[in-house]
């Protein structure tokens, strides 16, 4: 029994030795490919144990999950003639991995070097037809569309599968962001002045339109005047006459007195008059 044992155990760690030669596991996380004297000979493997012949079989895995490629911002000239600083990521995968290999030899950089050109490509075609404005605001998400639609077909010759793309973020060169801003000042600075401009003219049409107002109200309120002037005139008129007419001699002393008031109104009034005169008829009487 105890010669046994250690003959089992050699038999034991043969036999590990031999499935681990002879087999390999591909996870749901991975895609493998088997080659042949460097010729691949198999490539749809299922996650799970499979089999192969050692040193005749090369077995290479990679990646099937959802990759991203996040490069540093890229320089693009818009319709403008303005550099931007366009901050985009893409997400891939592999979606042929004969493709891919036999296009990269398999490596991963070299997919996303050849993807970033695709990628910069469209962006150039997109923005060179754009003004700032449009990308910035209001043809962001067509221009995402967009770029994700043309480099599908491309990315597919590839071996590669294009999930989505992303601009995150959009921003002027400082040369050019520095003309943008004094470009804004000046339109600013123009737009002022013609609201001052407009403003200074609505306010001297205001002030004529006040000023003829007014002289119209002050004419009409004088002519007024003058007619109520003239209406009370001729009522006093007519009131005197009637008084006169009613009683002369008094209406006579009256108008005398009155005379005299007015006249001697002052200390230091001289009068040199016949003292017979008609003036002075009132203090003649006995």
């Amino acid at each position: 029994m105890n010669n046994k044992l250690p003959i089992l155990l050699i038999l034991l760690i043969l036999s590990v030795i031999v499935v681990k030669a002879f087999t390999f596991t591909v996870n749901e996380k991975e895609l493998a490919l088997k080659f042949k004297i460097g010729k691949v000979i198999k490539s749809d493997y299922k996650p799970g144990l499979q089999w192969k012949v050692p040193w005749l079989h090369t077995i290479r895995k990679f990646d099937s999950r959802i990759q991203t490629l996040d490069n540093k911002p890229t320089s693009i000239l818009n319709t403008d003639n303005e550099y931007l600083e366009v901050d985009y990521f893409v997400k891939w995968r592999i979606k042929d991995i004969v493709t891919y290999y036999t296009t990269f030899n398999g490596y991963k950089t070299d997919a996303e070097r050849r993807l970033s050109d695709v990628i910069k490509n469209g962006l150039l075609e997109e923005f060179s037809h754009r003004t700032l404005q449009q990308v910035i605001s209001t043809q962001r998400i067509e221009i995402t569309e967009s770029l994700k639609e043309k480099s599908t077909p491309i990315a597919e010759n590839f071996g590669i599968e294009v999930v989505d793309v992303r601009v995150k973020k959009i921003n002027l060169s400082n040369a050019v962001s520095d003309s943008v801003f004094g470009r804004m000042r000046s339109e600013r600075a123009a737009e002022a002045a013609e609201h001052r401009s407009n403003g200074e003219k609505e306010a001297v049409n205001i002030r004529a339109n006040t000023d003829k107002k007014v002289r119209i109200l002050v004419a009409e309120a004088t002519k007024d005047a003058a007619l109520l002037k003239g209406q009370g005139d001729a009522a006093a008129t007519k009131i005197y006459a009637s008084a006169y007419n009613k009683n002369k001699e008094l209406y006579s002393f009256l108008r005398s007195l009155e005379a005299y008031s007015k006249s001697f109104d002052s200390s230091d009034s001289m009068m040199v008059l016949d003292p017979n005169s008609d003036f002075f008829k009132h203090f003649n009487k006995k």
